[in-house]
């Protein structure tokens, strides 16, 4: 039989499962709207529903265990959902022990940006590293830090949240409630606030075409950008520099061999990428500026993959 782990990717929209095998191929996924009003007991009820069909679809398996990706503050340790915004309810959860009973299965919980780094780590762009910060750039911004052939977890497991250093003393405010965020600067969010501003002021006529009157996204930047348009390919300039700054104190932090970048606005990094070389190299000390941004190379399978590898391989 295929040794193989449950993984589940708990996020506020949409719950995920999948079986993952040993090499971290997914062989089996399973997806649906997360009842995030529900609380607690209706989000674990769709996960046996969910972890019911994948594990129906590979028979041959041999599960050694379930990992869970879940948003923070969570406790690793106990895995214990401490408190997760986006969830009704969720407010010191046993997940983990809950999901062990009910299954019969090893069952360990951690934060999904750090879920998706392990997945990178392991599987993906960070093979072969022993130290590398994994960036994703999407709706928020996170991601996890690997030093030293180890997770850092710090103080309650919070360590890690990149997406919150001060980096501006402009008065933008973060959704986390404070000001001078990397993630109020850099994130889709921030760049579709960006562009929703030039639309409003009628000089981005190609973006608010694209938009159809709909409010406008990261995507749309995107898209008018890989057709030539300038202030698009503007905002992605502006978007990379502030990528850019977040990645210098990054490399002065952790001193990674490597930064990947994932998420929706991650992917845009072939159109960023020396913009954000360019900053890099006007802010960084001269020995930290040789340290390469790459790509990530699971795309939305990070978590899963990184979760399913905390019980087939073990935490980090």
């Amino acid at each position: 039989m295929t040794r193989a782990a449950l993984a589940i990717d708990l996020g506020g929209t949409e719950l995920r499962a999948a079986v993952v095998e040993a090499m971290g191929r997914v062989a089996a996924f399973a997806a649906t709207p997360t009842d995030a009003l529900g609380g607690p007991q209706a989000v674990i009820a769709q996960m046996e529903a969910l972890i019911g069909q994948v594990r129906a679809e590979t028979p041959g398996a041999s599960i050694v265990g379930l990992g869970i990706g879940a948003p923070g503050p969570l406790d690793p340790d106990a895995g214990v959902v401490v408190d997760a915004p986006t969830l009704q309810g969720w407010r010191d959860v046993p997940l983990a022990a809950i999901l062990s009973e009910r299954l019969g299965v090893q069952v360990k919980l951690e934060n999904d940006a750090n879920a998706a780094a392990l997945g990178e780590w392991r599987f993906g762009a960070g093979q072969g590293t022993q130290s590398m910060v994994f960036i994703t750039v999407s709706t928020g911004l996170g991601g996890g830090v690997i030093v030293d052939g180890h997770l850092l977890h710090g103080r309650r497991g919070l360590a890690g949240e990149i997406g919150h250093m001060t980096i501006s003393e402009r008065p933008e405010r973060c959704a986390c409630g404070g000001v001078g965020c990397w993630e109020a600067f850099a994130s889709g969010t921030a760049l579709a606030r960006e562009a929703a501003r030039l639309v409003a002021s009628g000089d981005a006529p190609e973006m608010a075409r694209l938009a159809g009157g709909r409010p406008v996204t990261g995507r749309h930047v995107a898209e008018a950008a890989q057709k030539g348009d300038v202030p698009a390919l503007k905002l992605l300039d502006d978007e990379a520099r502030w990528l850019g700054i977040g990645l210098t104190n990054l490399l002065h932090l952790y001193s990674p061999e490597r930064l990947i970048l994932g998420g929706g606005v991650g992917s845009l990094l072939p159109l960023m990428h020396e913009t954000i070389k360019q900053t890099i190299r006007e802010r960084a000390m001269s020995a930290f500026r040789d340290v390469p941004v790459v790509a990530a190379a699971l795309g939305r399978n990070a978590g899963l993959v990184g979760a399913a590898s905390l019980v087939l391989k073990g935490a980090a």
